[in-house]
């Protein structure tokens, strides 16, 4: 077990990593802090396997399914999760629990930063890439057809609980998608951890998952509100994000990082910001975790055109997270379209 801290808006917050946390630590720590009624919001793959058993065991515990995927982190799964609580009598002392992977971390959260002006929410990732990133730093939001997270706040959780035991059920395309959230977090912030990646599914993984963990809180801690470094946390997601919304979120968020991340660090070499190695390096630990390097049937134009929504961007001009070496991230503004054009034009498989 592992437990870690974050300073969050209205005080600490603690990040449990454990397994049976959901069985164990999450009920007590509802019945501690004197919840009667609970909302547990869920996707339909999770709800048979966790959700209906979590809120069994939850005072007054309510659950409330949406479908599954990126493609429902959309404004009518909120108005449907609004729907949801009202049907069930919820107050502003009702506790929402995010049970699951990203998508729904963020729309719950989302829920629970409006549903009456706010009400308490706790964070339950069930997949990995949630675990060592969506649930943590309180970002929360929905995607709207111009681009991903265009909508949200700042919600922080009471709590934390990321139950590794539930890492047994992750399709294997799940658990690398959220390695490469862990292979990012090593290039920003623990150039170590590059050498502890395990390339399958491994027991005992609250190490590695606890050191990624690590370091997003050192971050967010620095910068809640993404004034400054926190952007770092976006290493390769410029990319990741316009890949998603072109291929029509066909690419899964984890996958298009893992190019994303490629492309930063070739990017970074043609700008002059890393020395000739760097983009090798990325590659080959991105490949060794079975993640893809390449893109196809997509147009570099179409993509930069959707690069336009970045919030890293100002008046239009291009801004990308890079990184000068392994721990050493920057951002760099004002790149050419024709240098990221370039870059991702040598990325083309059906080039």
């Amino acid at each position: 077990m592992a437990e870690l801290t974050v300073h969050g808006a209205e005080g600490a917050y603690a990040v449990i990593v454990a397994p049976g946390a959901l069985g164990e630590a999450l009920p007590a720590f509802v019945a501690a802090r004197g919840f009667t009624r609970v909302a547990v919001v869920t996707n339909t793959t999770l709800a048979p396997l966790y959700g209906a058993e979590l809120a069994g065991r939850l005072p007054g515990g309510h659950l409330i399914t949406v479908p599954d995927g990126e493609q429902y982190k959309t404004l009518d799964t909120l108005r449907a999760i609004y729907d949801g609580l009202l049907a069930a009598g919820a107050d502003r002392a009702t506790l929402i629990v995010g049970l699951g992977g990203g998508v729904i971390g963020d729309v719950a959260g989302f829920a629970a930063a409006t549903f009456m002006r706010g009400v308490p929410f706790v964070q339950a990732p069930t997949s990995l890439l949630a675990m060592v990133d969506a649930s943590i730093g309180g970002k929360v939001g929905v995607d709207l057809p111009q681009g991903k997270n265009l909508a949200g706040a700042f919600k922080d959780p009471l709590a934390v609980f990321a139950d590794t035991a539930a890492l047994a059920t992750l399709p294997a395309i799940e658990w690398r998608c959220g390695m490469a959230e862990v292979l990012k977090a090593a290039l920003i912030g623990d150039p170590p951890l590059l050498d502890d990646l395990p390339p399958d599914p491994t027991p005992g993984m609250e190490p590695v998952i606890a050191r990624a963990i690590a370091v997003k809180i050192a971050i967010v801690n620095q910068d809640r509100l993404e004034h400054g470094p926190r952007a770092f946390l976006n290493l390769g997601h410029t990319f990741a994000h316009a890949i998603e919304q072109v291929s029509g979120y066909a690419w899964k968020h984890g996958q298009a990082v893992a190019v994303g991340m490629v492309a930063a660090a070739r990017l970074a070499e043609r700008r002059g910001v890393a020395r000739a190695g760097l983009a090798g390096r990325v590659e080959a630990a991105t490949a060794a975790l079975g993640l893809p390097v390449r893109f196809a049937g997509l147009d570099p134009a179409d993509l930069w055109d959707a690069m336009g929504h970045d919030k890293k961007w100002r008046d239009g001009a291009a801004a990308f997270v890079l990184l000068e070496d392994a721990g050493r991230p920057v951002i760099v503004r004002d790149v050419p379209r024709a240098d990221v054009l370039a870059v991702l034009d040598g990325l083309r498989e059906d080039a």
